[in-house]
């Protein structure tokens, strides 16, 4: 399996593919996608930095977007109790997961339900934003950012359609460093307890296992956990998220 270290730095690769604004050095890495919606917008990593300086730069670059601070083993130890003196505030823990894409469980998809790669990116963003928290003012800037996305590696959509064509479940397949990390792996909420999430995350571990990727990440939930947990994953690491 892929170490934590190269798993971070194909998170980095993904949300700076989001990225609009200044990405700055390895020193303070920071994303900007201008949607109104935390998880696409904020800090990366700082390393060698002055917490204060970093702060206030970091404020300063991502002014009047929503945003999150992701503090995980890739920055300086302290960083999230050093941040939170000078008033950032701790929004949520979330562990690092990874499975050996060999070793993974078996999860059926469900019947009636198809699970294939989309390109019609308008219907996908629509979907996988009813779910994950972006409001509906902040769709048509997420999709003109999937549209021009841009970065060091693959994307691949998966939507779990019914027959009839509606989009029932998403994920994000993100081929990069070796790694598959998964995003925006989602269930409509008339759907959910039926299997479809597991089943995504199913689909798009066959989808890596293919392609000769041997480790899969994501960063979970703490609903989606013990679904991934089913499938195999364990806790590599963990991010703080801090709002700033």
């Amino acid at each position: 399996m892929e170490s934590v270290d190269t798993m971070l730095a194909a998170h980095r690769a993904y949300l700076l593919g989001w990225n609009v604004g200044e990405v700055g050095g390895p020193d303070l890495v920071t994303y900007r996608s201008d949607v109104q919606h935390p998880p696409l917008n904020g800090v990366l990593r700082v390393l060698g930095r002055d917490p204060a300086d970093a702060l206030a730069e970091a404020r300063h670059r991502l002014d009047g977007v929503a945003r999150v601070w992701w503090v995980g083993p890739d920055s300086d130890a302290g960083t999230a109790d050093a941040l939170t003196s000078l008033g950032a505030a701790r929004i949520v823990d979330l562990p690092i997961m990874a499975v050996p894409v060999d070793q993974a469980s078996p999860a059926p998809t469900p019947p009636g339900v198809r699970i294939a790669e989309t390109t019609d990116v308008d219907e996908f963003v629509t979907a996988y934003a009813r779910v994950s928290g972006i409001p509906p003012a902040g769709v048509p800037t997420a999709i003109a950012r999937e549209r021009s996305f841009v970065g060091d590696g693959t994307v691949v959509r998966l939507a779990g359609r019914l027959d009839d064509g509606r989009i029932v479940g998403t994920a994000v397949a993100w081929l990069s460093h070796s790694v598959l990390t998964l995003y925006y792996v989602g269930t409509q909420p008339e759907h959910r307890r039926h299997g479809i999430g597991a089943a995504m995350t199913r689909a798009a571990l066959d989808l890596a296992r293919d392609r000769g990727v041997r480790t899969a990440a994501l960063t979970s939930t703490a609903v989606g956990e013990p679904v991934y947990r089913n499938l195999g994953f364990r806790t590599v690491g963990t991010f703080r998220l801090l709002s700033f």
